[in-house]
């Protein structure tokens, strides 16, 4: 067979990612916090893209907002007159002659010194470096930045820079340091140890690398540690729960033999065995309760108090109210959607004006950037509210009668119902939620797993499976803990077909101590309430 070379013409269909598209694809899966973030980052580097603003009025994020009143007038405008309370003074309210020696002529300085009978200097005499400090002090500061609270430009005010700084524990910590410790290879091994401290306030439990790391011996750093544990908060720089309890049952003075038989064999205290303990402890069941109560009281995670990170809100997303004809209404949350436009007019400007071929290519590529945001923005809200209300249509039984009703659901069956990609409806379910008539959902809390049913009859979602046995479980009685097995059998009495196993892992899940663990716990919530009401009956009057 001959080699030869020939020209040939193929047609074929392709899909090509650019790079527009691979970062639309970004965008579903963004949270609202992330989203605004990056448009930030994109209004920063591009000058044709701009914030849309709800009013003509309204200020631009960054700039100083005008401020304005119910209170009307140029005399008012000012803000240098102040009255009382903080409060501007209304024109009545000052007297006919209170002005009247503001505008009076007194004369030349004779003349004020023969009606004054001495000399000016004599009035109020003062010192030069008084003077000079008292029209140091009257001068006006010429911009935010000599106010303090680090405004960086006269644009903004910042009012978070008098927010107070949060103390974190290693601070709290250093503080306490400087004055407990003073030689400086005491202090260099208690600021090491000070850095291994969790947030928790708690010290790792073993020690042995920092004596090596730091050349010294592991009875100096023993004696260091003895000194951080004497630290504010009590309980701090422990090494194990133990530990932390009992130096704060030495702060308390109340860490006597029998309590510190009970600290050691916390095993037992978490697994109720009370009858052990009693064994242990040699005492009674009522000092026995009055032991595990001032433990009760203890604070197992002292370094909790500093320095703990703030909690963040979750926005939703999506909205669903009840709609007027028993439907529901879904709508996106506004606040949540950044709102930016293309500056067309400033573009047409500069077309006009510039005359190199790099600029005209530099601000093509940002007309065509910032058209592309917009869109993209767009097409992600509207894909976020086709996505919500399939979710919605799918699961109306959840939102009209609680977790009991909630169907099996996967992504494939709202990505065919809305003609979208799996790919597609798990991006835009990601880090997304939704305000309900019941609680603030993420949009994948709607995807569960399918139970068969017993019966034949239509599957069970698995979060509805996770309820009925949370039910089951909340409802049984001290004198009959519900088994594994019993649950089953109950399950399978409502018509859901589930395996032990299964029962067991969706219980562990969900942090349900087993049937012996519960049983426990009960008989001794029982014990104690039967006993605090034989000491009330016993301190009744007769």
């Amino acid at each position: 067979m001959a080699l030869t070379q020939r020209l040939e013409f193929r047609q074929s269909q392709s899909l090509v990612m650019t790079p527009q598209l691979m970062q639309a694809i970004k965008l579903l899966q963004l949270s609202n916090l992330d989203l605004a973030t990056f448009v930030e980052d994109e209004l920063e580097k591009n000058p044709l893209l701009d914030r849309a603003t709800d009013t003509p009025e309204a200020p631009v994020a960054g700039e100083p907002a005008m401020e304005r009143g119910d209170v009307g007038g140029d005399d008012f405008g000012s803000g240098e007159s102040g009255g009382e309370g903080g409060e501007f003074a209304a024109p009545d309210s000052f007297e006919p002659g209170t002005e009247e020696w503001m505008h009076r002529d007194l004369g030349s300085r004779s003349d004020i010194e023969q009606t004054l009978d001495t000399g000016m200097e004599n009035v109020f005499p003062e010192e030069p470096a008084e003077a000079a400090a008292r029209a140091a002090q009257d001068a006006a500061p010429s911009s935010y930045t000599e106010w303090g609270g680090g405004a960086s430009s006269d644009e903004g005010y910042n009012l978070e820079a008098f927010v107070a700084a949060e103390s974190s524990l290693a601070d709290h910590l250093a503080e306490q340091l400087a004055v407990a410790l003073t030689g400086q290879s005491e202090r260099m091994i208690g600021q090491y140890l000070i850095d291994l401290v969790d947030e928790a306030g708690y010290l790792p439990a073993d020690l042995g690398d920092a004596a090596e790391r730091l050349g010294t011996t592991q009875a100096e750093v023993e004696a260091v540690v003895g000194v951080l544990q004497t630290f504010d908060p009590p309980g701090i720089c422990a090494r194990s729960l133990a530990e932390c309890l009992a130096i704060q049952l030495r702060e308390l003075d109340r860490f006597d033999p029998a309590m510190q038989a009970l600290i050691e064999h916390l095993d037992l205290l978490a697994k109720r065995d009370v009858a052990s303990l009693r064994k242990i402890c040699g005492v009674d069941d009522e000092d026995l309760a009055d032991m595990i109560g001032e433990i009760r009281h203890l604070d197992p995670k002292p370094g909790l108090k500093f320095g703990s990170s703030r909690v963040q809100t979750v926005v939703p997303d999506v909205f669903v109210r009840p709609g007027p004809d028993g439907g529901w209404l879904v709508e996106l949350n506004s606040d949540t959607l950044p709102k930016v436009l293309v500056n067309q007019s400033y573009y047409s400007e500069l077309s006009k004006t510039i005359r190199k071929d790099g600029d005209k290519s530099y601000f093509s590529d940002c007309l065509q950037n910032a058209t592309w945001l917009v869109r993209a923005l767009d097409q992600r809200a509207r894909t976020i509210l086709k996505v919500a209300t399939e979710i919605v249509r799918q699961q109306d039984g959840f939102f009209t009668h609680g977790v009991a009703h909630l169907r099996p659901l996967n992504l494939k069956a709202v990505a065919d119902a809305i003609q979208m990609h799996e790919s597609t409806v798990s991006r835009v379910t990601a880090n997304k939620y939704m305000a309900t008539n019941r609680g603030t959902f993420e949009l994948k809390y709607f995807f569960t797993a399918s139970i068969a049913s017993a019966d034949g009859g239509e599957a069970h979602s698995a979060e509805a499976v996770r309820h009925h046995i949370r039910q089951l479980i909340d409802g049984e009685e001290p004198s009959a803990i519900l088994s594994d097995d019993t649950i089953v059998e109950k399950l399978r009495e409502a018509g859901i077909d589930i395996a032990r196993r299964t029962v067991a892992k969706y219980r562990e899940a969900m942090r349900i101590p087993s049937s012996v663990q519960r049983r426990r716990d009960k008989q001794s919530v029982l014990g104690a309430a039967l006993t605090a009401a034989d000491r009330s009956r016993d301190t009744a009057p007769a």
